[in-house]
């Protein structure tokens, strides 16, 4: 089956802009947020006319809707014990399901964030009630809009570091509500929380196994990213791939896997270009270059 290489490019200029860059990467797939990261927001609606707009460059350029991922604000903290905290979380991120499924996108994807200073099962399950509420909020349509855990690279009392975290966290969605949720892996912070899927082929696929086998199925997306951080550093910074202390091999190895096939691959890699004109598609030098990188590796 094809793999769904893609990439996270610049907005500016909106984001049917950012659809012509992906495509001038070579992608298939891309990631793009529909609102400020570094805010909740709550209260930000994405109307049908501006969907629209995207749906139209998508159809131009021959990405499909249901390869794109939705990446929410970084400050939710599905995970907090102060109730305010948690509550304006919950609301941010039933507002990105919406947006999202507006976008008739694939999913949404969201950092389950941090414990605190309470126990980390109640974290958890904190994170899987507001899942539920969540998908109780935003009623289904035919797109089909998930949203998905991400893993975290487990810095200080971030939660989703391991499987069995996020399985707990996905235990509370009730069964009738399920299909509308999952989890996503990145590469970067499983190296960076003590996950082996560098020493070997074999080592790679007994983690992708470890999570298929605890949670009950396997990724609904990776983000390809390499680490400029030693294994088991905790620390969440990207890197080129095959430039970083991950480095190439475990990518040829992830691409070669069946559970990268028919599901985004995105890069979250840093950008070439210190400044993007609104104005300009053109893809960032690195995206097209890792894009090329991975073919590369598939065409082998």
């Amino acid at each position: 089956m094809t793999r769904l290489l893609g990439v996270h490019p610049a907005d500016d200029g909106g984001l049917p802009m950012a659809v012509r860059r992906a495509a001038s990467a070579g992608a298939k797939a891309l990631q793009v947020m529909t609102a400020k990261p570094t805010f909740y927001n709550e209260k930000v609606s994405l109307k049908p006319p501006a969907a629209a707009k995207v749906h139209a460059v998508l159809d131009e350029v021959g990405i499909a809707r249901r390869h794109v991922l939705v990446h929410a604000a970084y400050v939710l903290n599905t995970a907090s014990p102060e109730e305010e905290k948690a509550m304006r979380a919950r609301a941010g991120l039933a507002k990105e399901l919406e947006r999202s499924t507006v976008l008739e996108a694939y999913g949404c994807c969201f950092h389950p964030g941090s414990a605190g200073d309470s126990d980390p099962t109640d974290a958890a399950v904190r994170v899987g009630v507001t899942l539920r509420h969540v998908l109780e909020a935003v009623p289904e349509t035919a797109a089909g809009t998930r949203v998905l855990i991400e893993n975290t690279a487990g810095a200080g009392r971030t939660m989703g570091r391991t499987a069995e975290e996020i399985a707990l966290m996905l235990a509370q969605v009730p069964a009738a509500l399920r299909h509308r949720t999952g989890y996503g892996l990145d590469t970067c912070h499983l190296f960076a929380a003590g996950h082996d899927i560098h020493s070997s082929r074999e080592a790679l696929t007994n983690v992708l196994s470890h999570f298929e086998r605890t949670i009950g199925e396997p990724p609904a997306f990776f983000h390809l990213n390499d680490s400029q951080h030693p294994f088991g550093s905790n620390k969440d910074r990207h890197a080129l791939v095959g430039e970083g202390a991950l480095g190439a091999e475990p990518f040829r190895w992830l691409l070669g896997d069946a559970r990268s096939a028919g599901v985004p691959l995105i890069l979250e890699t840093p950008s070439e270009r210190e400044s993007v004109v609104e104005d300009d598609p053109s893809a960032d030098p690195a995206d097209a270059r890792m894009i090329t990188l991975l073919q590369g590796f598939l065409a082998e």
